[in-house]
């Protein structure tokens, strides 16, 4: 699908990204919407990337490779979100590989931070009062939810 930038971008156990991490980030730096990157695309990608890597190894205590839960619940506490411990499970359960270590490796912590990011910035345009909550209605929900993952 993109071979070339999946041979640039690996995780630390040298495991390439995922299709999904990939295809997220051509999706967010394709300007032309073509399903591909210029250089100046990849620059900017390559910038993303690089920013994400130091929060990643800041709050990889262990270095791992991996952010596990509580990790990550740090790691989203210093980005400014209130969420429960249990929500950091539940992200690190959803991103991890099957059947490796428990935690997410720089990819799924990526693809999980800018998902985040994205979804809080939908609720934003909701959430008018700056409240914390928002009335809405399932389709709008779903129209809200959709747009930002496709």
């Amino acid at each position: 699908m993109f071979p070339e930038l999946k041979q640039a971008l690996v995780n630390s156990n040298w495991s390439a990204f995922s299709d999904d991490t990939c295809l997220m980030m051509i999706n967010m730096f394709d300007k032309s919407k073509s399903g591909r990157i210029d250089l100046y695309g990849f620059s900017a990608l390559w910038r993303f990337i690089q920013q994400w890597r130091n929060l990643f190894q800041q709050f990889d205590r262990d270095h791992s490779g991996n952010i596990t839960s509580s990790e990550l619940h740090q790691a989203l506490c210093q980005m400014g979100y209130n969420l429960s411990p249990q929500f950091s499970q539940l992200l690190v359960s959803r991103y991890s590989q099957k059947g490796c270590t428990p935690g997410i490796q720089l990819d799924r912590f990526i693809q999980t931070c800018t998902l985040l990011q994205t979804m809080t910035e939908a609720f934003r345009e909701k959430d008018t009062g700056m409240t914390g909550t928002a009335r809405i209605s399932y389709e709008d929900f779903l129209m809200m939810s959709a747009s930002r993952m496709l």
